[in-house]
């Protein structure tokens, strides 16, 4: 059950903001075998000035041009899993045209009592976990 916020800057097009989280979402699909349809995402932008990204920090990037991918998902995924989540995502971000070097990612796990989709009650109540 993962849940996408990507951090924009306000220039980049919507249809790479899409672009990015469709190739995000399939990655996870390939490497953490999260499901199909578990499919969410909100897009945030920001105005120049308003994230403050080193430069050369762990890589070079361009701090006008960088996105954040803070992705909360379902504890579970070992760290094998979570590598090649990362290097999947920035192999599909190149073959898409956005610069992976301008990408900085992070996960944030839960449990199934921390998600609720409707008013049956928690993830966790509802497939009786």
């Amino acid at each position: 059950m993962p849940f996408n916020k990507i951090h924009v800057p306000d220039h980049l097009p919507a249809k790479m903001c899409h672009a990015i989280n469709d190739e995000l979402h399939a990655s996870l699909v390939e490497t953490c075998a999260v499901n199909p349809d578990d499919f969410f995402c909100v897009i945030v932008r920001y105005k120049p000035g308003d994230m403050i990204f080193h430069p050369s920090f762990l890589g070079n990037r361009d701090p006008e041009n960088t996105i954040v991918m803070e992705i909360t998902l379902l504890r579970g995924r070992d760290d094998v899993q979570k590598e090649r989540l990362f290097t999947d995502v920035r192999s599909r971000l190149q073959r898409i045209g956005f610069e992976p070097a301008n990408s900085i990612m992070f996960l944030l796990e839960n449990g199934p009592i921390d998600w609720s989709f409707s008013e049956a009650g928690s993830v966790k109540t509802v497939l009786g976990l």
